[in-house]
């Protein structure tokens, strides 16, 4: 059970200024460096995709940090990297934190990564502020967070946490038909050659805290370094399929076409509609449009869309899935629809005693951090029915991410790093 942050004059609370103070931007900006060069791309962006050469080469680098640290490095069976430094009381689960190190094909040297080298900054600023935690402290980097390689991602924190089956897991396909269980195993051979031990699945946890960049615009807009978040918004998959009857171009006239292509524009219309909200704070996107037999001369028989569908509140979500429902089941311009659901994660609201002591830490350092809510879902929404578990968000310019021209301010970096250092510091003593 997290506790409630302690008063100011309790004799056990930590030194947060002190430890702030240890936190060594250029050490930082380092890191930060010299991990984008794993998997550069020409463009300034990295292309490390899950389970990869330049992946492991990442794993194998962060593993080389635990020496210095005085940290002991293992890996599970998901790939997933730990260092992990002891408490006075051996016998507590560890305070943890960590993110992910993989990438988009051309994505930004930030998302995910921050989040690992914040937290290595973190631990050693603790360490070098003298600070003696009575909980474990841990580090992770989660394996396949982003999903670009294999889908769906967070395979790393859902197996860990036993929201997935390993067995199923190891058996999904990148595009070139090569198996996750391959690519583990060749992962996992790497780091038995580099002597680094295994560990078990769904080892306990104190609590667990992300950061990450927002990859949105609210805290760049309001000038703040840091912000505490809230909890993730949930999110629904759909396929919608409109079939009709492919015919010719030119001699089909309007009245007897059933026109595959008309039928989902308009029910994608309808669909788009009925998730407007006065508040805006639906988010509906349709991604993927593919239309068949896909000829110039002939009219469509069969268009299949994806709908990403998200919001913070589980009602609403529920509510606008039975809305998409009742409306896929008319026809379209003459056309079938069927709506299959993919995949739904609930929202997760992060719990009150956690978010307090962090804002408890905020006010010791004299940093503003905001609330707000997670847009997009990371590895803390499985962690979180694990364990306590935070997210600390810091800007990135113009909100861009999963782009190479993705950009955080080594200045805010920092200050989510103090953050961060002073929040474990609080949870471990």
């Amino acid at each position: 059970m997290v506790n409630e942050p302690a008063s100011s004059n309790d004799p056990a609370a930590c030194d947060s200024p002190a430890i702030a103070a240890a936190v060594n931007p250029q050490r930082l900006a380092n890191d930060l460096a010299t991990l984008a060069m794993i998997g550069a791309r020409e463009d300034g962006g990295v292309a490390r995709l899950a389970l990869d050469d330049n992946d492991t080469r990442a794993r194998l680098w962060l593993v080389e940090q635990a020496s210095e640290l005085g940290a002991q490095a293992s890996v599970d069976a998901m790939g997933n990297v730990f260092l992990d430094l002891p408490g006075s009381d051996p016998e507590l689960a560890p305070v943890v934190t960590g993110s992910h190190l993989d990438s988009q094909p051309a994505g930004g040297k930030y998302d995910g990564a921050l989040g690992v080298l914040a937290g290595l900054e973190a631990l050693r600023a603790l360490k070098a502020a003298g600070f003696t935690p009575r909980h474990p402290l841990s580090l992770v980097s989660w394996t396949n967070e982003e999903g670009a390689r294999f889908s769906p991602g967070t395979s790393g924190s859902a197996v860990f946490c036993h929201v997935r089956s390993l067995e199923e897991t190891r058996l999904i396909q990148d595009s070139e038909g090569v198996t996750m269980g391959h690519a583990l195993d060749t992962c996992l051979a790497e780091m038995d050659a580099a002597n680094v031990p295994r560990r078990s699945l769904a080892t306990p946890m104190y609590a667990f805290i992300e950061l990450h960049i927002e990859q949105g615009p609210i805290l760049e807009r309001e000038g703040a370094s840091v912000g505490v978040v809230e909890g993730i918004q949930g999110v629904s998959w759909f396929e919608v399929t409109v079939t009709g009857t492919a015919n010719h171009a030119g001699t089909t006239p309007r009245a007897h076409r059933r026109d595959a292509f008309e039928g989902a524009c308009a029910v994608a219309t309808a669909l788009r509609e009925a998730a407007r909200d006065s508040e805006d704070r639906v988010r509906f996107t349709i991604g993927k449009f593919d239309v068949s037999p896909g000829s110039v001369n002939t009219i469509p028989d069969r268009v299949t869309f994806s709908i990403d569908l998200r919001h913070p509140e589980a009602a609403t979500l529920k509510a606008l899935e039975a809305t998409f429902n009742d409306i896929t089941q008319h026809t379209w311009a003459g056309c079938r629809v069927t709506l299959a659901a993919l995949s739904r994660i609930e929202p997760v609201a992060f719990p009150d005693a956690l978010t307090a002591q962090i804002d408890a830490a905020a006010g010791e350092l004299g940093i503003t951090a905001p609330r707000l809510v997670s847009g997009a879902f990371h590895d803390a929404i499985h962690l979180a029915n694990h364990c306590p578990t935070a997210m600390l968000f810091v800007p990135c310019h113009h909100g861009l991410s999963h782009h190479p021209d993705e950009h955080t301010e080594l200045d805010d970096a920092v200050v989510g790093t103090q953050l961060l250092a002073a929040s474990l510091a609080r949870l471990s003593r």
